[in-house]
């Protein structure tokens, strides 16, 4: 009987809104009692200064970071995917190995790399110099970049790898050098198909920003704690954070939708509003594209047209520009080879200069910490290091897992009563920075629900409730995926809704989810390193309380921390592929 009538639009809507606003007499109740607001600190003079300009420079920091390190990594990436696939196998494997590196290991741990351990290679002159050049900003903003670089590299990769072969061979049968089918055909049709997941890393580009004051940058998330450290205005200080995370996610979001949308094939009489506008918005690049087009066009067919027969002289002068274009090219790859034989030796070199008595002697801190002799109040008896981040992200995984399925199929239910607060968290929770939902759970959890958590429940909580969402769109995607016919067919059997989701459709959507739930629980093990942030002693922490110790082995700490999470992290990676690979049909590699 209640699920019947439950079935009515007006009672979904009219539980949504008692829900809301139970909601909002159950905060507005805890916040009027236990809390003063002081939104007045972003308006007015303090004695610290004005502190609402100390905000929007935090997010003119934000935007600056996220939007030059964003150009690398287009360029960057670009290039590394394209090497990934080169038939020249020193540039496959230097691209695959530089990728893995950075796409295993976490971008704190090399953030931190950047900024505490790499100035140490220089001499004392250089380094003060660097100091000057506003170092913190250019190693966020250059670590961010190349962090990005590795995941871009694999979308264009796979972008690319998606197009038919018969495409590439035709082009090549037709006459057309690489960089013509490069620019002519490949690319155009991979750029449709990698805009969304692109998209979704540039979102992520922006949120990972965040980090950028670990290394000391005042941007947004900085300077709301910043606001929270000199007022005790911790909620008004993470809620304007929030917002501001927020409409740039939203502003990203429209962006890139109107480029997705621009982008594809849909006939003049048929456009929707959307594409109107991004015809508008986008029509001086596309002007100015063919006007450049037919430019090259025309010269290349009076070049053509002046050419239609050739000279001896002339044909041998031809013969010797390709003979020396051949020899340019084999030139380079000699080239790269003995760069790469350079760099070789000088990591070889660099890792003789480690001190391995002191990696040797911190390895098992940062294996497990002060366990099993850890004070009896600790959580796991001192437990930390690598394997307090094993032990968390295992918890992350389970939790989020339930959570996920729940929210997920919450959001593909046509009921508005589910539909929209599984939609609301999901958008809430991907368009915030994992940090700013740390800082959530451990300053707000003990003010809404009067119970102080340890740091490391904290933190897991935190990153339950944030993974969640993304598992949330992970299982939207894999029902979405199945032929719809298949739960209608089941719900005209007799089945109900729930009963459908449990015996047709979450069955197959779960083999499809299994290679996407496999990266993001490697995303989860990455993430564990943001507990830093409270100071939870997990990998991280425990190598950023050594080098303090020490000071002068920066290098040999990160470097052990680096390889640690990228043995743990890879191994994962070889799991997900081979899962991939056992579950989906054969693909052939294609070669350039």
């Amino acid at each position: 009987m209640l699920i019947r009538l439950f079935e009515k639009t007006w009672v979904q809507y009219l539980f949504l809104s008692g829900l809301a606003g139970l909601f909002v007499y159950y905060f507005g109740w805890i916040f009027r009692f236990d809390y003063d607001f002081n939104w007045a600190v972003f308006t007015s003079e303090t004695e610290y200064g004005h502190l609402g300009e100390m905000m929007v420079q935090g997010l003119n920091l934000t935007v600056q970071i996220s939007l030059y390190s964003a150009v690398l990594a287009l360029v960057l990436g670009t290039t590394l995917g394209l090497a990934r696939l080169s038939s020249f196998k020193p540039v496959y494997y230097f691209a695959t190995s530089v990728i893995e590196f950075f796409r295993n290991t976490p971008l704190l741990v090399q953030l931190f790399f950047w900024n505490f351990a790499l100035p140490m290679a220089f001499p004392e002159e250089i380094r003060m110099k660097l100091f000057e050049l506003n170092f913190e900003f250019w190693v966020a903003t250059i670590g961010l970049g190349i962090y990005t670089a590795a995941f871009v590299a694999e979308i264009i990769r796979a972008g690319i790898q998606s197009i038919p072969k018969g495409l590439l061979e035709a082009s090549y049968s037709s006459g057309l050098t690489f960089p013509q089918t490069l620019r002519k055909i490949i690319l155009p049709l991979a750029f449709r198909q990698i805009i969304p997941p692109l998209g979704s890393e540039f979102l992520n580009n922006m949120k990972n920003s965040s980090l950028a004051m670990t290394v000391g940058v005042a941007e947004v998330c900085w300077s709301a704690q910043e606001v929270e450290s000199l007022t005790y205005a911790g909620f008004e200080a993470t809620a304007v954070a929030t917002g501001i995370y927020l409409g740039l996610s939203m502003l990203i979001s429209l962006f890139l939708n109107l480029v997705n949308v621009r982008l594809k094939i849909i006939p003049r009489d048929k456009q929707p509003i959307l594409r109107q506008a991004a015809n508008v918005l986008f029509w001086p690049l596309t002007a100015g594209y063919t006007q450049l087009c037919h430019l090259l066009h025309h010269q290349i067919h009076v070049k053509r047209a002046a050419r239609l027969s050739y000279s001896p002289a002339e044909l041998k002068l031809r013969r010797i520009r390709q003979g020396l274009w051949t020899g340019a090219e084999w030139a380079g790859k000699g080239g790269f080879v003995l760069i790469l034989l350079f760099l070789v030796v000088q990591t070889v070199r660099g890792l003789m200069t480690f001190n391995f008595q002191v990696i040797w002697d911190s390895l098992p801190t940062m294996l497990w910490w002060r366990f099993p002799n850890g004070e009896s109040s600790e959580v796991f008896f001192g437990l930390g290091g690598l394997a307090m981040s094993v032990v968390m992200s295992v918890i992350v995984i389970v939790a989020s897992f339930f959570i996920g399925l729940v929210v997920g199929v919450g959001r593909t239910a046509k009921n508005a009563a589910a539909r929209i607060p599984a939609t609301l968290y999901i958008e809430l929770i991907r368009g915030n920075p994992l940090i700013m939902v740390i800082f959530w759970v451990y300053f707000f959890a003990p003010v809404v629900f009067t119970v102080q958590l340890d740091v490391f429940w904290s933190a897991t909580i935190a990153i339950t409730i944030f993974t969640g969402a993304y598992m949330a769109e992970i299982v939207r995607a894999g029902i979405q995926n199945l032929p719809s016919g298949q739960t209608e067919a089941a719900i005209s059997t007799g089945l109900t809704w729930l009963q459908t989701m449990r015996k047709i459709v979450l069955p197959q959507a779960l083999k499809q989810m299994i290679p996407a739930i496999v990266g993001l629980f490697i995303a989860i093990f990455k993430d564990t390193s943001l507990a830093y942030i409270i100071s939870v002693t997990e990998l991280t922490t425990v190598a950023y309380v050594l080098n303090n110790r020490l000071l002068v082995n920066a290098f040999e700490i990160y470097t052990t921390a680096a390889v640690l999470y990228f043995v743990c992290c890879y191994g994962m990676s070889l799991y997900a592929r081979r899962l991939e690979a056992k579950l989906s049909p054969e693909k052939s590699r294609l070669a350039m």
